[in-house]
């Protein structure tokens, strides 16, 4: 088991900013690849970007040229900084460690074979 943390979660307007940060033990980074998911209300949970434990990142085109998956120095620390939000990214965020090995962004991953954090909700107004 792998305890991951989210948190930065929050209310921001439509075109605004907002980082998320996940903690989680230094040794999961070198460990496991890890990824970003959302979920909004009424839908499936979504893969939007994933980062190797190289630092190679990957993202879904939903989110690609907005949002930036990276680790801090100390690999303590996954964040998700978000750009230009929109409606359409109102969801609840997790952080998860990919037991896959995927390493990458794919179309249906197994959730099944991911850690996961608790969560942390982003609603965009507008």
């Amino acid at each position: 088991q792998v305890s991951l943390m989210e948190s930065g979660g929050g209310s921001v307007q439509a075109g605004g900013s907002l980082r998320l940060s996940c903690r989680a033990p230094a040794a999961t980074y070198r460990t496991y690849c890890m990824a970003w998911f959302r979920q909004a209300p009424g839908k499936e949970r979504e893969l939007i970007a994933a980062i190797d434990t190289v630092g190679r990142t990957t993202y879904a085109e939903s989110v690609k040229g907005r949002f930036t998956i990276s680790r801090d120095k100390t690999k303590d620390n996954l964040f998700l900084q978000m750009e230009d939000v929109k409606d359409d990214d109102t969801a609840v965020y997790y952080c998860a460690a990919d037991r896959n090995d995927y390493c990458r962004v794919v179309t249906s991953p197994t959730l099944a074979n991911y850690f996961w954090g608790q969560g942390t909700r982003v609603t965009v107004s507008a």
